[in-house]
């Protein structure tokens, strides 16, 4: 019996792998037929895919003529990987690169710790300092370090820049125009629908377009803007305007009840959405929310259009080299499984938020008063 007198039910007998493969795998002949044909056909593809990507794969060497087997040529990955990461940046110049992706990991690891204090003080770093000192360190100019130009930056590195940047970006302005589009004020809600509704209503390569090629007509005579920077300007507020629409569902199931609590209490406007309101709507929105960074993070790719090689820009432009033809299939895969890391760790670290959050709000009742008002934890 529980601590209520209610009497508990009996535990669940351990299952065993037969019995697990007859309920969920064979429990009906439906569920037989579509077992057994799923089985069939990874038998027919996931031998030859492991014969041809490990097994009959070729390792090592330096060229093309290194590759005369009949699986995979992982050694055109492996002669170009430098350029894959960091695309034209110069060889010699390569370390700065790796020492500002070190410092980005070293800085974001503690924000993953449960318990970890001061992860406001940290974010808040990793948010407004980190960006200053790795533009710096990657683009030159000061402290002894050569200059290189945007136009030289490519691979994995120009993704992630683009990425992190759209990201970061777009969610502090994709919640003011969430709020915006809810405001009482008729000036401030149409301003934002209109931009909301502008942006999402255009294609991202229609946006990238326009700002390398039609925005600089509009400039006074004499200004340019570096053509990354204009793309990720670009990116930013064409990734903010599904940010606000994910945030304003998740306003929108928030009971009127915590807003009148709030008021009750004296809040005012930016406390109440800062206090009560914001934690909770975003709270119902994550995997809305990872969702678009995920899209975002894919989205990068468009970036070809407009000259800037990135990840996958740079492995198309290798795949065409006369060195090398006839290995694109190999890029791609490369390609697809890097994609792929970047992309499942998103979504696990999403899960393992939700999970957690949930756990704190069900532990959580002693942050809740008797006016029912549900406020943001200590950090």
């Amino acid at each position: 019996m529980d601590g209520t007198g209610a009497t508990m039910p009996p535990p669940a007998p351990a299952m065993g792998p037969l019995r697990w493969l007859r309920r969920h795998l064979f429990a009906t002949p439906l569920d037989t037929a579509l077992s057994l044909l799923v089985l069939s056909a990874l038998a027919l593809v996931v031998p030859p895919l492991i014969g041809w990507a490990f097994v009959e794969a070729d390792w090592r060497g330096t060229s093309r003529a290194d590759c005369a087997g009949t699986g995979a040529c992982w050694v055109f990955i492996r002669a170009r990987l430098g350029q894959f990461l960091t695309g034209f940046y110069p060889a010699a110049e390569r370390w700065r690169v790796a020492l500002a992706f070190a410092m980005a990991v070293m800085i974001a690891a503690p924000l993953l710790i449960p318990k970890m204090r001061g992860k406001g003080w940290i974010g808040a770093f990793l948010l407004l300092v980190f960006p200053v000192i790795a533009y710096f360190l990657l683009a030159g100019g000061g402290f002894g370090l050569a200059v290189v130009e945007t136009r030289l930056w490519g691979g994995l590195m120009l993704t992630l820049v683009i990425a992190v940047t759209g990201i970061v970006g777009s969610f502090p302005i994709g919640v003011l125009l969430a709020l915006g589009r809810r405001s009482d004020m008729p000036v401030i809600r149409a301003l934002c629908i209109a931009f909301i509704e502008l942006w999402r209503g255009v294609p991202l390569i229609t946006v990238l377009f326009m700002a390398s090629v039609m925005l600089p007509l509009f400039l006074p005579e004499g200004v340019s803007l570096d053509k990354l920077l204009r793309a990720l300007i670009g990116v930013m507020l064409f990734a903010a305007a599904y940010m606000a629409e994910v945030v304003r569902g998740g306003l929108q199931a928030i009971p009127r009840g915590q807003y009148e609590a709030a008021a009750a209490l004296g809040l005012g406007y930016w406390r109440t959405m800062a206090l009560v309101i914001l934690p909770q709507a975003l709270r119902h929105v994550i995997p809305g929310i990872v969702n678009t960074f995920i899209g975002l993070f894919k989205d990068t790719t468009l970036v070809l259009i407009i000259g800037l090689f990135d990840f996958l820009g740079i492995i198309q432009a290798a795949s065409t080299d006369p060195k090398w033809l006839g290995f694109a299939v190999e890029g791609y895969v490369f390609a697809g499984a890097v994609f792929w890391c970047f992309c499942f760790t998103m979504s696990r670290i999403s899960l393992r938020l939700e999970t957690r959050l949930a756990s704190e709000r069900r532990g959580g009742a002693d942050r809740i008063g008797s006016t029912g008002v549900e406020t943001a934890p200590a950090a």
